[in-house]
């Protein structure tokens, strides 16, 4: 693991590394916003209240009594790819690895929602970490505050949206928020709250600092900028191998490798640049493709006769057409970074 900070933990997986489509526990990468809770397992209870019939007091066996359900989803930091932004911005400088693939055990948090009798009224469903700190960066509120994000309503019915507490057939570690966690699939990890404590069926739309201060970006309406909460993955490709400024050899065949990943749909196509884009060249997809999960894919480049540095590039286009810009949206600050990320190599 690329250690980007101990505390709050921020690991970096190793994305050159990257061989298949789950990511072992002990590599899959780590975003901390505040200190790891320290929790009671014995004692714990996850409370779902607000907007419901029958407010619950849920313990950790009660939960594993539910019928449970398994997906595989591949989980992004909002803020993945940051050190490629030119000029630099604020935040974790990650490179490459703020993305890893896991297989996820848990019981749908619509089944819990509908135990709990949630009301017609309900519009936002409140995902609450027993993880809590104070934020550094201005604006931001007075004193310590927990970690929180929402869901609107019709993401929270969705059926692969789980409460988890196996991750690839382990118990979950601390690290990755022992003992629940919620996954939303095709969604920036932001909104897959770890050590969940509490469940609120709001009846308005949520306002918390990691829904509209941090993890929002602005949207133009009639000219009218708006802050937007941030929401499903954008399509994205990243190249494992050659990795950034590695040295290949001359006049030899080199297999290209990646991945590709898009939110709420599957990948179509990912095209290779050798030459900063001027010539594209499509890339095989490899593997079957998994709903909300990285799609892995490879081009053969036979490297030039002379000696130079060059820009690859990769261009992932998805089943709707979407494909990746050339350059960032300045829109989305520090976050949403699915432009064409150059990887300088050396061929000597």
């Amino acid at each position: 693991m690329i250690v980007l900070s101990l505390n709050p933990k921020v690991f970096e997986y190793p994305f050159n590394t990257l061989d298949k489509i789950i990511t072992p526990n002990e590599q899959f990468y780590v975003r901390s916003h505040f200190p790891d809770p320290e929790i009671d397992i014995h004692s714990w209870r996850l409370s779902v209240e607000g907007c419901v019939s029958s407010p619950l007091q849920l313990s950790y066996d009660e939960l594993l009594q539910m019928p449970a359900r398994t997906v595989v989803s591949t989980l992004e930091c909002a803020g993945n790819n940051r050190l490629f932004l030119i000029p630099p911005v604020e935040g974790v400088q990650w490179g490459l690895g703020g993305a890893s693939t896991a297989e996820w055990t848990g019981v749908p948090l619509v089944a819990v929602l509908e135990r709990a009798g949630i009301q017609p009224n309900a519009v936002d469903i409140i995902l609450e970490g027993a993880d809590s700190g104070e934020v550094e960066l201005e604006p931001k509120p007075v004193g310590p505050i927990q970690y929180a994000r929402s869901l609107p309503r019709a993401k929270a019915l969705d059926p692969d949206v789980l409460l988890c507490y196996r991750m690839n057939g382990e118990e979950l570690s601390v690290p990755h928020g022992y003992p629940l966690r919620a996954i939303v699939p095709g969604w920036y990890a932001m909104a897959s709250v770890k050590w969940l404590k509490r469940i609120t069926v709001s009846e308005r739309r949520f306002g918390g600092y990691f829904q509209t201060t941090d993890y929002a970006f602005w949207q133009s309406h009639n000219a009218l900028p708006t802050r937007v909460p941030i929401s499903k993955m954008l399509v994205k490709a990243e190249i494992s191998r050659p990795q950034l400024h590695e040295t290949v050899p001359t006049n030899t065949e080199y297999h290209i490798s990646g991945a590709a990943w898009v939110g709420e749909s599957t990948i179509a196509k990912v095209e290779i640049s050798t030459d900063n884009g001027e010539t594209w060249a499509e890339a095989q997809l490899t593997g079957t493709p998994v709903r909300n999960a990285w799609q892995f894919f490879e081009c053969l480049w036979r490297t030039p006769a002379s000696p130079g540095v060059h820009t690859l590039l990769a261009r992932a286009t998805d089943e709707n057409g979407n494909s990746q810009p050339m350059q960032h949206d300045p829109d989305h600050g520090p976050y949403m970074i699915n432009h064409c990320l150059p990887i300088t190599v050396e061929v000597v």
